[in-house]
């Protein structure tokens, strides 16, 4: 998957592009990562990107001439058209759904926004529109870090056993619900110990309590989920 991210601070993904998984991506090619610096296709002596907002208001929005010309630059870096994503709070939720089809893309646009937002006309070249939750960042290199570390999990041999990415929270292999409690050693911490079911050895009991365990734990936790995927966890 090749990757590009339009953005003013490039150099905040230097240790996130070098560290765990990603690197292991970037290292096996299974994952090319091209940063555009959009203050190089800013104006003036100062590379301004951003103007005062038509019929006033505080703060400065980008301008689409500068955002549009640096995606277009950054796909020429990534070999052609790639799927375009505005990183917005006023985009879609981004959920595990979102992140499978985005990695089985071959090439990807990230734009990340700064101060007051995005001329309204920038919408008019993207593909999709992206958020992270019902809350707002200063800008959107975090969204960016967390999309491309979602994606990268699901590209063939990044991690190291397959099932990692099958058998979790918001997997289809859970209906879209939370995953079931974990355990491991020691077998007894501090008065809490390991539930029987899970060294009996019992394979067809484990699995029954697993399911019942991540469907009375997204019951609890995210009602939303159940709402939204009816027999949750009971797949």
């Amino acid at each position: 998957m090749q990757t590009a991210i339009v953005t003013l601070f490039p150099e905040l993904f230097a240790v996130f592009l070098d560290t765990s998984f990603v690197k292991r991506a970037r290292e096996t090619n299974r994952l090319g990562v091209h940063l555009e610096q959009l203050r190089e296709h800013g104006l003036g002596r100062h590379r301004s990107v951003d103007d005062t907002p038509y019929g006033g208001g505080s703060g400065m929005v980008m301008r689409p001439d500068c955002v549009v010309a640096a995606m277009e630059a950054a796909e020429c870096a990534i070999g052609g058209r790639a799927v375009r994503v505005l990183l917005t709070p006023q985009g879609e939720p981004f959920r595990q759904s979102v992140a499978e089809e985005l990695s089985a893309q071959e090439r990807l646009l990230l734009v990340c926004g700064r101060y007051e937002g995005f001329d309204e006309r920038v919408r008019l070249f993207v593909d999709r529109e992206v958020s992270l939750g019902d809350f707002v960042l200063t800008g959107g290199e975090v969204a960016a870090m967390a999309i491309i570390e979602a994606c990268v999990r699901l590209l063939p041999d990044v991690l190291g056993n397959a099932v990692s990415s099958v058998e979790e929270s918001f997997s289809a292999a859970w209906g879209g619900g939370l995953e079931y409690p974990q355990f491991t050693r020691p077998p007894e911490f501090r008065g809490h110990g390991v539930p029987e079911v899970l060294v009996s050895g019992n394979h067809a009991r484990i699995a029954a309590w697993r399911r019942e365990q991540a469907t009375e734990r997204t019951a609890a936790r995210r009602p939303d989920l159940e709402r939204r995927n009816p027999g949750v966890g009971r797949s």
